[in-house]
Order: structure tokens, then C-alpha cells, then sequence
């Protein structure tokens, strides 16, 4: 039966930690966390794989400006096909892109996009949504929490060391 892991223990109060103080700010500034939220989110999922941010983030941005993207094509599309067909055709174009480009641009072309694609679109329908506050969140509170994760990953490392060293020298 698995133990409780110290380290992930203080791993765990730190994420917390910095996640009640980005709510905190986040919210006093009236700012939508969501998207940082899903990089942090990814950036688990690939289990803290350095080389993977470029694709979270550059990925999440090209889904969230594809709303935008969307948008224009429905204005020129929407009228002569409908609304509905329209929106379709887009989505078929959006997730054939990411399977037949993925392999030649996979920092663009990525379930990141995707999933960023999905959830704007959602958030996209509450009040005050605003994009462009959307996507420099993403860029920039989303790179706070990855980098913030990498330190805190490193100072619990350095700490077991210290532990270990103090064990081996008693």
C-alpha cells in the first residue's frame, strides 16, 4: 500500500499556496484565471516536460485566436450556408489542420489548440469575456504558474537531498 510522500505533501501546500494567492490577485484584479489555468493544468499532464511548454502555450494561443478566426470566416460563410454548416465546416477545417499539420508543426498544430479552441469557445459565452485578456493570461500567468511549478519542484528536491544528507550523516 502506497505511504504518504513528504515531498509531495510540501509539493501540494506550495501549489495550493500558489494557487489561493493567484485567486486572490486574480480576482481582486477581476482577471480571468481560466486559461493560466489550463496551461497549469497541461503542464502536469505531460508530466512537467520542460520541452512541452512552447507546445502548451503556443498551441493554447493558436486555439484561442481561432475563435477569433472563426468569427470572420462565419461572417463571410454563414450567409450563403447557414450558421449551423458554416460553424461545422470551420470545426472539420480546425481539427483536420491539427491532425494532418501536427506532425510538420506540432507547436501549433496540437490537442492543446484544441482543447483551448473548445474551452474559449465556452467562456467565450459569459459576460465580460474578453479574448485578448484571455490569451495575454494564458501567455503570461500561465508562464508565472509553469516556471513557478519548476521552482517550486526544485526547492522540494533540494530539501529531500538536504534530508537524506542530514539521515546519512546521523
Amino acid at each position: 500500500m502506497a505511504k504518504l510522500d513528504k515531498n509531495r505533501m510540501i509539493f501540494g501546500l506550495m501549489l495550493i499556496i500558489l494557487i489561493a494567492v493567484a485567486e486572490i490577485i486574480g480576482g481582486a484584479a477581476k482577471m480571468p484565471l481560466w486559461s493560466a489555468f489550463m496551461v497549469m493544468i497541461f503542464f502536469f499532464v505531460v508530466h512537467e516536460d520542460k520541452t512541452k511548454i512552447p507546445h502548451i502555450i503556443i498551441g493554447g494561443l493558436f486555439g484561442m485566436a481561432n475563435l477569433i478566426i472563426v468569427k470572420i470566416f462565419l461572417g463571410f460563410a454563414a450567409p450563403s450556408l447557414g450558421l449551423e454548416l458554416a460553424r461545422l465546416i470551420y470545426i472539420l477545417i480546425f481539427v483536420y489542420a491539427i491532425v494532418a499539420l501536427g506532425e510538420i508543426i506540432p507547436v501549433v498544430f496540437n490537442a492543446f489548440a484544441f482543447m483551448f479552441f473548445l474551452v474559449t469557445a465556452l467562456a467565450a459565452k459569459t459576460p465580460d469575456f474578453n479574448i485578448y485578456v484571455s490569451m495575454a493570461v494564458e501567455v503570461v500567468i500561465g508562464l508565472i504558474f509553469v516556471y513557478a511549478i519548476l521552482g517550486m519542484a526544485r526547492i522540494v528536491a533540494m530539501l529531500a537531498m538536504r534530508g537524506a544528507a542530514i539521515k546519512a550523516n546521523s
